[in-house]
């Protein structure tokens, strides 16, 4: 599970680094103007029918499906993805010519709130990023294949590819070209197709040919494991959808703050939550399907998940408190330059501390989802998912009945979702399966010691750091941002260490591997 976790980490980091690069560019490029919020909306249309459609049964079904067929005879595992791509490409066709043919009403539906300058703009953008679910498509299946093989090197870069495939289309066509905001979305599909791509040399002994043999025994399984997720996830999608529509109601610059706060959390999120998660979902799979057979093979499956939601809990807290505390000098280093004012830098900074009242709860949530999709139980996630957006709609929409919506309530209201499914989440996993032999209250209770010391060591020394080094110039900005990090993540780790938090071993072991050999002979 650590070296699987850490290759993850790898291209987790990678991937969140290039994002933030794509999201300086964009910043840069473009600012949080009411055209950057017609490319998020057109950019979510491809995003929402990938998810719909497959992203959401890579973990909960493909995964766990192909686990076990690789276990029993390699050539049913080819026959199976082979039916499933043959598949996915032609029902994503029919969906792409679809909404091509309905991009206004599409435009409209998730962004009624722009005038009609900005829908017609919206529109052209949706044509021109639609096709990208095709390739994003046979990605996810061919990465759920991969995962189940345990080949995690290539698919771990795919997100990596699509985020550079953007950056780079954008500075060329906007620099070289004159292009406007179209070349977000050049880059977008290219992006998505260099993710097939990339994963291809890793299926070398894969045996594929087009087929639509539906008598598949497993495809039945997948099919009933997928059909919850599709439930939930169809519920989910028309949150997004009303996300989307009631924020371009609170003004035409309002998408545009958010996402670029969404980012930044996305950044911890990927980098530990989804790491931890995807490293052990192959292990309890397996343990799962033992425990099936013998009740008393459980343990091991519920001390992988324990341990997976330690790490994540040591490492997301402090990440959490460090961002609450330097939000705006992170904002400020990441975007505040070119169309992007400091104006923007303060909504973004405010959105984002909203955002992380989530993130710890949103952290844990993963692993704890996966638990159920190890199990093979995709319907019991679906239905919290379901409770979860009338937790949403009800934060949202309560403020309106005192005042006019506002976007600090949209963001509010996400986090109160975040807290609420993974707090219903954690209560029935609990219910399934005993956690308290896994000494997560106490890990946390350490955590947030240390966090909190940090935390209160960054407040102090931020406004000296900020006098120092005024923040007049990108240098400064970095300067400042890298020093105060560094200075949190010393207090952080060494109070922990003082707790004796027993999670600080596999850490420190798994960025030794990152370390040459020679100095790591030098430092056992």
């Amino acid at each position: 599970m650590a070296r699987a976790a850490s290759l993850i980490a790898l291209g987790n980091i990678a991937s969140r680094l290039l994002g933030l690069i794509r999201e300086t560019v964009i910043a840069s490029l473009f600012g949080a103007t009411g055209l950057v919020s017609a490319f998020r909306v057109a950019q979510i249309i491809p995003t929402m029918l990938y998810d719909l459609l497959v992203g959401g049964m890579v973990s909960s079904a493909l995964v766990p499906v192909f686990s076990e067929q690789a276990e029993r005879d390699k050539q049913s595992l080819w026959q199976l993805a082979s039916i499933l791509l043959s598949l996915m490409a032609l029902v994503m066709i029919g969906v792409v010519l679809a909404i091509e043919l309905a991009a206004p009403q599409a435009a409209y539906l998730m962004a009624s709130g722009f005038d009609a300058a900005l829908l017609a703009e919206t529109t052209r953008l949706i044509r021109l990023t639609t096709p990208a679910v095709l390739f994003l498509s046979l990605s996810g299946i061919v990465t759920g294949l991969l995962y189940a093989l345990k080949r995690f090197t290539l698919p771990a870069f795919t997100a990596s590819v699509f985020n550079a495939s953007i950056v780079t289309v954008a500075l060329i066509g906007a620099l070289g070209f004159g292009w406007g905001i179209e070349a977000l979305a050049y880059g977008l599909l290219l992006g998505a197709f260099l993710q097939v791509m990339l994963q291809l040399p890793a299926l070398g002994d894969a045996r594929l040919r087009f087929s639509l043999n539906f008598h598949h025994p497993a495809l039945r399984q997948i099919i009933k494991l997928g059909l919850p997720i599709i439930l939930g996830l169809v519920i989910s999608q028309v949150a997004i959808a009303l996300d989307r529509n009631l924020a371009s109601r609170t003004g035409e610059q309002s998408i545009a703050w958010m996402q670029y706060a969404t980012t930044i959390v996305q950044f911890p999120l990927g980098l530990i939550s989804a790491a931890i998660s995807l490293a052990i979902l192959p292990t309890l799979s397996r343990q799962a399907a033992t425990a099936r057979n013998d009740s008393r093979q459980l343990a091991p499956f519920v001390d992988t998940l324990g341990s997976g939601l330690r790490m994540v809990l040591v490492l997301i807290i402090p990440a959490t408190v460090a961002l609450l505390v330097l939000a705006e000098p992170v904002v400020a280093l990441l975007f505040q330059r070119g169309q992007f004012t400091p104006a923007d830098t303060q909504q973004t900074a405010l959105a984002l501390r909203l955002y992380l009242i989530g993130l710890t709860f949103a952290a844990i949530d993963q692993p704890l989802i996966f638990a159920y999709y190890a199990r093979q139980n995709t319907l019991t996630p679906a239905l919290v998912g379901l409770l979860a957006v009338g937790i949403y709609l009800a934060a949202a929409l309560l403020p309106t009945l005192f005042r006019p919506l506002q976007m600090t309530d949209l963001v509010l209201a996400n986090s109160v979702q975040l807290t609420g499914h993974a707090l219903v989440m954690l209560w029935l996993v609990n219910r399934l399966t005993s956690l308290g032999g896994q000494h997560l209250l106490a890990t946390t209770g350490k955590a947030l010691l240390s966090a909190g010391l940090m935390g209160l060591v960054l407040r102090v020394g931020l406004p000296l750091a900020q006098t120092i080094l005024p923040g007049d110039s990108l240098l400064n900005r970095a300067v400042l941002v890298g020093v105060l990090v560094a200075l949190g993540g010393g207090v952080y780790f060494g109070a922990a260490g003082l707790l004796k938090i027993r999670e600080l071993g596999l850490i420190v072991n798994l960025l030794r591997r990152f370390v040459p050999p020679p100095l790591r002979a030098r430092f056992p």
